[in-house]
């Protein structure tokens, strides 16, 4: 059970880097970001990424095109701001910073 939880609060500490990478690399709609994150094994639900976009998108890191469809109604497609490109790449430090730290704990002295 803690180890559950801590699992679940460690998931979504990185679920907004993560976010952000994938948009970096161009224009998205969110149920592909959504099948990219399962496909990571990043398992994340709608009621989830909503939200998340939305503060993001608020905090100036995201914005978004509407896009017509031929098949409904237009879809809004999300892109990176040169604030949230920023933003990934001090995450990027931060998670080799990081990604450092554990190596290094997992290192036994002798």
């Amino acid at each position: 059970m803690i180890a559950e939880n801590t699992q679940t609060q460690m998931r979504k500490g990185i679920l907004e880097y993560c976010v952000l990478l994938i948009i970096s690399r161009g224009e998205i709609y969110a149920s592909d970001i959504i099948a990219e994150l399962k496909q990571a094994r990043l398992l994340v639900v709608e009621g989830t990424l909503y939200p998340l976009l939305t503060r993001l998108k608020n905090n100036g890191l995201l914005s978004y095109n509407w896009v017509e469809s031929t098949s409904g109604p237009p879809r809004k497609y999300y892109v990176i701001t040169e604030l949230g490109s920023t933003m990934v790449q001090q995450l990027d430090t931060t998670w080799q910073e990081l990604s450092y730290a554990i190596e290094t704990s997992k290192q036994t002295k002798k």
